[in-house]
């Protein structure tokens, strides 16, 4: 049988995950997932979380099952993919620790990714050096499972050409064991990197900016009311500006021609561009392009919701599906770190023609 293309994914377990992971990723894994055309692992990654919340693991503790939910909810089905905690792995650690070897810390200071993300949490010098390290982890979760691909967000994008980079390091040096992954992106362009509602900045777990999948209907519609639009459209009949406005900017995100079918069937908009050119024109106010907004979001939510309760009220089912795929996927990284030792050469218990120069070099001297 042919051995599929991998993909392998995850998310750090420091909140519930929100909008900007479904259209950054999430979608996309299931799309993957469900073509039946890939060996899918998704992995929470509650080590990596821990690099910059180590004085506080209740956080990480708490959230766990959380992403766990989340991911069952908008539909990583665990009979499809394997489902795993990255501190249950610790092929993970051994890999990373390998890699370390392969990589300068300059070169993971430049790297664009991890830069923002110093400064973001205002560590200044003060970095972790578990979180500086976080290409390097990243590339031993991917290279575990020999992965093709790594469903992810745009930010992400120089984490894991850094991982490339490692694995053509390691493999110049031992041979051809590892697999170089590509990033794979959301198919839209106006998913790679969704703002907060707040219209500062990505929607972020920390920014507290966020709607979460989890969120409840009246959550929702209070967070897109509050939404950022255009201060200098006052009046309904005044002309407004697209460019900049939040609530445009997930319109373009989540709004579909169906979407104008259903929500707006009285309308004459067959696209969001004709609803855009009707706000810059004046006529269109705020009230009805957020409720169009709330109406979309709520129709991708309600589902979502209805699958999560079911899990919720079945916490041991979540359990058990994580401590199943946790085990699976030990079995495959353990197969890839013995590889990996054997290419090293470390593998000294197996290595039938180390031990036979030894033996062979001793004879000799005592002859």
């Amino acid at each position: 049988m042919k051995k599929l293309p991998v993909y392998v994914t995850g998310d750090r377990p420091t909140g519930k995950l929100h909008l900007g992971h479904l259209v950054g990723s999430l979608r996309k894994r299931v799309e993957m997932q469900n073509s039946g055309k890939y060996d899918c692992y998704v992995f929470i990654a509650d080590m990596q979380a821990l690099t910059d919340n180590a004085k506080n693991p209740e956080k990480i503790r708490k959230n766990v099952l959380e992403v766990a939910l989340d991911y069952l909810s908008v539909g990583v089905d665990p009979k499809k993919s394997t489902i795993f905690l990255q501190s249950q792995v610790p092929q993970l650690c051994e890999l990373t620790f390998i890699y370390l070897n392969l990589v300068t810390v300059s070169r993971l200071e430049r790297n664009p990714t991890v830069k923002n993300e110093i400064k973001e949490k205002g560590f200044k010098t003060n970095i972790p050096a578990g979180f500086l390290v976080y290409p390097v982890s990243q590339a031993a979760d991917t290279t575990a499972f020999l992965a093709n691909y790594i469903p992810t967000g745009e930010d992400q994008l120089p984490v894991t050409e850094q991982g490339r980079e490692i694995v053509r390091t390691f493999n110049s040096i031992y041979g051809d064991v590892l697999v170089e992954a590509e990033g794979v992106l959301a198919d839209s362009d106006k998913c790679y990197r969704l703002p907060g509602i707040d219209g500062k900045g990505k929607m972020s777990k920390s920014l507290g900016n966020a709607i979460y999948l989890s969120d409840d209907t009246e959550t929702v519609r209070k967070k897109v009311f509050d939404m950022y639009t255009d201060p200098e459209h006052i009046t309904v009949d005044m002309p407004g500006h697209v460019k900049g406005n939040i609530v445009f900017t997930y319109l373009d995100a989540f709004a579909t021609p169906e979407s104008f079918k259903k929500f707006l069937p009285n309308d004459n908009y067959t696209c969001l561009d004709d609803m855009k050119k009707h706000y810059e024109k004046g006529g269109l106010g705020d009230v009805k392009i957020k409720k169009f907004l709330f109406d979309i979001i709520e129709d991708i939510l309600q589902p979502i919701r209805e699958k999560r309760r079911y899990y919720e009220q079945n916490i041991d089912e979540v359990i058990q599906i994580l401590k199943d795929g946790s085990e699976q996927a030990r079995i495959v990284a353990s197969q890839t770190v013995k590889k990996v030792r054997k290419a090293m050469g470390i593998e000294y218990f197996e290595d039938d023609a180390l031990i036979e120069y030894y033996k062979n070099k001793f004879h000799e001297n005592g002859e």
